[in-house]
């Protein structure tokens, strides 16, 4: 399979097209997906790389949204427990149920009435769920679960069951490697710079540019959807300059710090009664999230002072006695909220809206406004059924019922099976169960580089389970142009405490050699690795907190 960047893949790309989809976040993802399996020909063009904005930076829960019960917004909350349900089914190497504690803190009886009958009908409407449903426990059954949480004033738990997708980024890779399969063009790296016109007016394609080689590219296709998130506003500027803003973007942060619970902890915020999440992830609990307006270029939002305090004194109050202090580092996203004026940010609606801008006098053009992790499949399916409307074809949606690539054939016997191939390649356990758990059935790809080149078996960093094969697989199955997209976004060194800096070198030099690179291709992959990974890091966001790599150990797959 060609990468990316490859001539074969532009060449594809420069046919006749049905689609074009901009944005390679999980939403453009899904849509390219959805599309490419009704048989549409396809192209999915992204700026940076496939997850690298907002999709990289939330909260990684695949949830119904427990809160939008209070807002009474029982469509939504339905819709995302149906998706919850199917992601479970359709990709369980990379969701898993995930148990959730929301503690009972000196609350009157009309807030533990709410709780209660929130709880149930949170269950009821999660009819078809494969989880367990709630229960309620006491103070000492609490603490049993959770000995660090604060003692003082508790007076028990309500614990119910959500799901956590870990790696986000991989989510959205296996539906570009399912897209590519069924026919679609993958082009990451790559910026589209105008919007193409038929004689009738008709948005009719895009013209991109390579932003690593500095090709360009012409994309022809009658429709065009617009999937880029909190970029959308932006985009909508190539053909109506100075329209009024669809978006209210606003930004969420997390903190990486040592672990601290067994659970996902669900907090409110003394300050603002915000809710909040203290969530086991990857060996370190990820802490967040935060949602404040947000105004300048999404791909800059980071971590600032007020931030990071903020969510520190508010998670101090509930665990007074963990090791708060030490970050490894942060991460920064901008929610894509349908606009909404006179609300506070947390208050605006997670749903989305689908724009056919034919009304607006720009016929072959489709934005996807707002939206949520968890319902990435089933807005993708709207959307192409609109596409496929204008197209004026007949081709159901398959996403339903299709697993993700990783899920084929993936169940109880794949680990077992990992570990003894990957044993008598030379792979230790540790290195096996990671590749299981990146890549689900998909592990075998990377057996087989191991079994053609033995040395590929070597480890990335000492302590860390990602192996040299990864790296190459990266390139070769799943479009990895640059240092960032295989650390951050194809494994999961760039997650662990050090996020992959000390093997920076030696990755970097690995892969110039896969993609047939020289010596200073790598030390400019190495340092520009090292300026993406400094917003998350830097000690100068806040003066009263350690950041980096401590003694505990890197954190693994």
């Amino acid at each position: 399979m060609e990468t990316s960047a490859g001539v074969t893949a532009a060449g594809r790309a420069a046919k006749a097209l049905d689609l074009v989809v901009i944005g390679g976040g999980i939403l453009g993802c899904a849509v390219a997906r959805d599309a490419a399996l009704r048989g549409l020909r396809v192209a999915l063009v992204e700026q940076e790389d496939f997850a690298a904005g907002t999709s990289s930076a939330s909260t990684r829960l695949i949830h119904g949204g427990l809160r939008y019960l209070e807002q009474l917004d029982f469509g939504l909350v339905r819709q995302d427990l149906a998706e919850r349900e199917r992601l479970l089914r359709l990709a369980p190497h990379l969701v898993r149920p995930l148990p959730f504690l929301v503690p009972i803190y000196r609350r009157g009886w009309r807030y533990r009435l709410k709780l209660r009958a929130g709880m149930l009908l949170y269950d009821l409407l999660a009819y078809d769920r494969s989880l367990p449903g709630h229960r309620f426990l006491s103070a000492a059954e609490t603490l049993a679960l959770e000995p660090a949480l604060s003692p003082a004033g508790l007076e028990g738990a309500a614990l119910y069951y959500d799901a956590q997708v870990e790696l986000a980024e991989r989510l959205c890779i296996e539906q570009v490697v399912a897209a590519t399969a069924a026919g679609a063009v993958a082009l990451n790296h790559t910026r589209v710079t105008g919007l193409l016109r038929d004689s009738a007016g008709a948005v009719a394609g895009v013209t991109a540019r390579d932003q690593l080689d500095g090709r360009e590219l012409t994309l022809r296709a009658p429709v065009v959807i617009n999937a880029t998130g909190p970029w959308l506003d932006e985009t909508l500027d190539l053909v109506e300059p100075g329209h009024r803003p669809l978006l209210r973007r606003t930004k969420g942060i997390h903190l990486v710090t040592p672990p601290v619970t067994r659970h996902a902890v669900v907090l409110f915020a003394g300050a603002d009664d915000r809710l909040f999440f203290v969530i086991p992830w990857l060996g370190f609990s990820f802490v967040g999230t935060t949602d404040t307006d947000y105004q300048g270029d999404p791909g800059q939002a980071r971590a600032d002072p007020d931030d990071i305090a903020y969510l520190l004194d508010e998670v101090s109050r509930a665990f007074p006695n963990a090791p708060w202090r030490q970050i490894y580092y942060t991460t920064a996203g901008v929610r894509a909220l349908v606009r909404r004026e006179g609300v506070a940010a947390g208050a605006v609606s997670r749903k989305h809206r689908l724009l056919d801008h034919a009304a607006r006098g720009q016929p072959g053009l489709i934005s996807i406004a707002g939206g949520k992790l968890t319902a990435h499949r089933d807005i993708a399916e709207e959307a192409v059924d609109l596409a496929c409307r204008r197209l004026a074809i007949d081709a159901p949606s398959r996403t339903r019922q299709a697993p993700l690539p990783g899920a084929a054939g993936y169940g109880p016997a794949t680990l077992a099976a990992a570990r003894q191939q990957g044993a008598a390649l030379g792979l230790a356990g540790d290195q096996c169960d990671h590749l299981v758990r990146v890549y689900g059935a998909r592990y075998a790809e990377v057996l087989d580089l191991i079994a053609a080149e033995p040395r590929l078996a070597g480890r990335l960093e000492a302590g860390a389970p990602d192996c040299l094969a990864q790296l190459h697989h990266a390139v070769r199955r799943e479009y990895a142009r640059t240092l960032a997209d295989v650390l951050l976004r194809r494994t999961t060194l760039g997650f662990s405490a050090g996020q992959g800096l000390a093997a920076a070198e030696r990755a970097a030099a690995e892969l110039a050699r896969a993609l047939g690179r020289d010596a200073a291709w790598a030390r400019a992959e190495a340092d520009a690795y090292r300026a993406a990974v400094a917003r998350w890091r830097d000690p100068a966001q806040a003066a009263r907190v350690a950041f980096g790599a401590a003694a505990t150990p890197a954190a693994g797959g």
